[in-house]
């Protein structure tokens, strides 16, 4: 073979191998790309997202109008009352703090006393000293008062009245504010949940609906003035929060008005720092007498995964972002201490903590 015929044959096997290796890299390189592409959603193309949320809240939200389901009080909510009273005929009503006592005795008129009952809830009469009249009908008091009278007195005869039996209605109307849609007034509740209404006292309102606190102060109402209409009304909400902390660029408590994801929480904190560990993002929410911590892997939102889900945060909720993977419970709340008491925080962490799923990877976002 010649040197010129040797050197066609070498390049003709040279270049035959160069095709089928470039052949061979570029089906390599298609499997790869569409083994990637199948995890992402193709151009111009759409694919429904899931929605999710802590397991003992499914089904009933979010709602599918995306509002928060059913309202509950607050601490520092005020709430409105406006009364309205009417006349209404009742046999029989008891004697209270507010009401003055009559008692008559007939051909004993010396005896005859009028008092207002004391703080104690007792008047105080000839020969017996104190007696207890709180919660007892005129009626009742003088039945207990003859009978008592008969060891002293010969056949008594004892009348009891109430003059002014319209005493708690002008109690309450000192108390109330005059507003133009008539008595009102504006109560706020407090830290610890409780509200103060006038005359009936104070109530835990907080974590209720304001339909359920108000049949509870209607009822109580009746109880001493019947033919009261209470209705209760939220005249300033002190604000649906979540809390952002961790490895965010601005970790802090955020208001929202409507029930949101956790992307769009973390957007709302300017999203992660670039040492957020996000494939294990926490949230934190109250469940009976518990807090309830859940691991959440937000990397996968971004491929569309068919397993991915938006997960939605409710009031009060709590997204802690690490700088490192958390695999056990205690390091998670060492963590999380930290935080919220460094920014001051009022979060109840000193509850029981559940975590669901503490040595795994959750595909929620």
């Amino acid at each position: 073979m010649s040197m010129s015929l040797y050197i066609k044959h070498f390049f003709r096997v040279f270049n035959r191998k160069k095709v089928l290796s470039l052949c061979l890299l570029f089906a390599v390189s298609g499997v790869v790309i569409l083994g990637c592409s199948s995890r992402s959603v193709p151009a111009n193309s759409e694919r429904p997202m899931k929605r999710t949320t802590f397991s003992f809240d499914q089904g009933s939200y979010p709602s599918d109008l995306d509002l928060f389901t059913k309202y509950k009080i607050s601490p520092g909510d005020v709430l409105d009352i406006i009364y309205q009273i009417r006349r209404t005929k009742v046999e029989s009503f008891p004697i209270t703090l507010y009401h003055t006592v009559s008692v008559k005795f007939v051909n004993m008129s010396d005896l005859n006393e009028t008092q207002k009952v004391m703080p104690n809830g007792e008047i105080s009469l000839p020969y017996l000293g104190g007696v207890k009249v709180t919660g007892k009908t005129p009626q009742e008091l003088s039945e207990e008062l003859e009978e008592r009278y008969s060891s002293i007195l010969r056949d008594p005869e004892i009348y009891v009245k109430i003059p002014d039996f319209t005493a708690r209605v002008e109690q309450l109307r000192n108390d109330l504010h005059t507003s133009a849609r008539g008595l009102s007034k504006l109560v706020t509740v407090r830290p610890d949940g409780y509200a103060t209404f006038p005359l009936i006292g104070e109530f835990m309102v907080a974590r209720k609906t304001i339909s359920r606190v108000n049949e509870i102060i209607q009822a109580e109402y009746q109880k001493i003035l019947p033919g009261m209409q209470a209705d209760l009304f939220l005249h300033e909400q002190s604000g649906s929060v979540i809390y952002m902390a961790g490895a965010v660029q601005n970790s802090g408590r955020y208001e929202i008005s409507k029930p949101i994801t956790v992307m769009q929480a973390l957007a709302l904190a300017g999203g992660g720092m670039p040492n957020a560990e996000l494939r294990n993002v926490v949230v934190f929410r109250k469940h009976e007498k518990k807090r309830i911590a859940r691991s959440l892997n937000l990397k996968n939102i971004t491929s569309a995964d068919k397993k991915s889900a938006f997960f939605y945060l409710k009031p009060d909720d709590l997204v802690y972002v690490p700088k490192t993977r958390i695999s056990k419970l205690a390091q998670l709340m060492q963590q999380v201490s930290q935080v919220t008491m460094f920014n001051g925080w009022s979060y109840g962490l000193g509850e029981t903590v559940d975590w669901i799923g503490p040595n795994r990877e959750d595909n929620d976002n």
